[in-house]
């Protein structure tokens, strides 16, 4: 995968019809989609439990783009392999799973995956400052991680921040949690460039009408594009 800044819209799986994922993706992808976003989680470094390496193994066939794998999990470590080989494109951890991020992002990496390190709300730009030169992507969670669906907290500082210390590095700035048309402007006004929607994309289609999802993909990139304009 190529580096650029333009803005990538990633829809969440999370927030498609769990009977029929393969059909989902195909028909985001249709309607737009830039990258396949795929939230891991374990429910135990948050409170909720998702996909597994069989799973994302299962979608990878689906998936023409990138596919976008963020692990909510602890230990990270153990998995990275299975990750790998189910597909995985980007393969994010976070900063606050495990007490040995450079050997996460150089186990990453070892792989040929892309490496993503993420920020949950609490933990502030710098403590990335360390890691840049191991990093592809760095994810800004605008909610505390576990569920789909909540409401937006507002880390601009943070993203303007990180775009700061990144300078002319080929790193991406996710924002994951709450973005829609009206916080897209927000967040790539600030510097970030991939953005992730699961219900702002999903709400109101379907498979058999998957036209909304265009309409929904089109608001979200037209907003966050305006504000370069």
């Amino acid at each position: 995968m190529s580096f650029d800044r333009k803005i990538k819209i990633a829809p969440s799986i999370l927030s498609a019809d769990f009977a029929n994922f393969g059909q989902e993706i195909q028909a985001i992808e249709a309607q737009g989609a830039d990258w396949v976003h795929v939230d891991v989680m374990d429910g135990h470094f948050v409170p909720n439990l998702t996909f597994g390496p069989p799973a994302v193994k299962a979608f990878r066939p689906h998936v023409k783009t990138v596919m976008d794998v963020h692990l909510m999990i602890s230990p990270v470590d153990p998995y990275i392999d299975a990750y790998a080989e189910a597909g995985a494109d980007v393969l994010t951890a976070h900063i606050e799973a495990g007490p040995h991020i450079h050997r996460t992002l150089q186990a990453i990496r070892g792989t040929g995956m892309k490496a993503g390190v993420a920020l949950n709300p609490g933990t502030p730009a710098e403590a990335v400052s360390h890691l840049l030169d191991l990093t592809d992507l760095i994810c800004v969670m605008t909610v505390n991680p576990g569920f789909g669906g909540q409401k937006f907290i507002d880390m601009t500082a943070k993203i303007r921040r990180l775009r700061e210390m990144i300078g002319d590095r080929p790193i991406h700035i996710e924002i994951d949690g709450g973005v829609d048309p009206t916080t897209a402007p927000l967040v790539a006004q600030a510097g970030a460039d991939v953005l992730v929607a699961g219900s702002a994309v999903f709400r109101g289609g379907s498979v058999a009408n998957p036209d909304v999802y265009g309409d929904n993909i089109r608001q979200i990139r037209e907003a966050a594009e305006g504000v370069w304009a």
